[in-house]
């Protein structure tokens, strides 16, 4: 069981980057941003992950396994591919994109660090690492209401084309179909929700990893961040507790600067807060009868 690689998966805004950066703060694992992501930057860096990502929640199952099981063996061995990241990419910021990555990959392997992957784009393709490539895999849930909240803060939205023209995934997980009604939709609330619905049904019946609701973690993280340690086989050290003492527990953040924030050269969502106090104002911005509304779409 020891030296497994981790994945962090769940659907954006249920608080991978902020699992994962506490996961690395042992100082055992190396930080790797969401490899599938289709868009440039964090994904399409082909060092990171030799792949062609070609949609958004990527199916990856045994039938197409050989366009993912070589890069992916890659990534999580820590083996930075060099050339074809310099033939993909050659901007300033790829640049030091690569030295980054490129000297972390390369040092936490000679070191005997494991890869931790952070990505909400593998969250459907979850058992699959778990099986082929033995990641202990945390899926992160968040309560539906909350969930639905934060993307309409953000003004996101989704686009079932992307998981509906992804053949493998109908088929495995057909429940997806229930998403083509809404295909065009400008309903970003009962878009989001159907999302949180299906991926729900899906990670509940997807065996060989542990699915972890946000608010547990954020309502007392200490304990809860103990007992993932545990699970993905990680020392429990006074350097890490000191670590997430301060990033989680911290005053309650004024001003701006919420959202997404950069942290060294990759963008994440993660960023220092009080994690109790934070689920206090995880509704804002709906009104009462909305999120009576996306209870009644979520309640299956």
């Amino acid at each position: 069981m020891r030296g497994r690689p981790v994945l962090v998966t769940g659907l954006p805004r249920s608080g991978t980057s902020w699992a994962g950066k506490m996961l690395a703060a042992g100082g055992d694992l190396v930080y790797v941003n969401e490899p599938l992501n289709p868009q440039h930057p964090p994904g399409r860096c082909p060092g990171v992950l030799n792949a062609r990502v070609t949609h958004r929640f990527q199916y990856i199952c045994d039938d197409n396994a050989a366009d993912w099981l070589p890069a992916f063996r890659d990534t999580l061995a820590l083996r930075y591919r060099w050339l074809a990241e310099l033939r993909a990419n050659r901007s300033p910021y790829d640049l030091a994109r690569l030295v980054r990555y490129g000297t972390a990959f390369t040092y936490s392997r000679l070191t005997g660090r494991r890869a931790l992957l952070d990505d909400p784009f593998a969250v459907l393709s979850a058992g699959w690492f778990a099986r082929r490539l033995g990641c202990r895999v945390i899926a992160l849930v968040r309560d539906p209401v909350t969930f639905v909240a934060s993307w309409q803060r953000l003004g996101w939205t989704v686009h079932f084309e992307e998981l509906l023209d992804q053949p493998l995934l109908v088929r495995d997980h057909p429940e997806v179909l229930q998403l083509r009604p809404l295909v065009g939709s400008e309903d970003r609330i009962a878009k989001a929700a159907a999302l949180w619905r299906v991926t729900r049904a899906i990670l509940d019946r997807t065996q060989g990893i542990l699915v972890t609701p946000y608010e547990s973690l954020a309502a007392d993280p200490l304990p809860a961040f103990r007992r993932l340690y545990d699970y993905a086989d990680l020392p429990w050290t006074p350097s890490a507790e000191r670590r997430i003492t301060r990033a989680c527990l911290a005053p309650s953040p004024t001003g701006r600067g919420r959202g997404f924030t950069w942290t060294g050269l990759s963008r994440t969502a993660y960023r220092p807060m009080n994690s109790p106090a934070s689920l206090t104002t995880a509704l804002r911005g709906l009104t009462p009868e909305e999120a009576t509304r996306i209870r009644t779409l979520t309640r299956s």
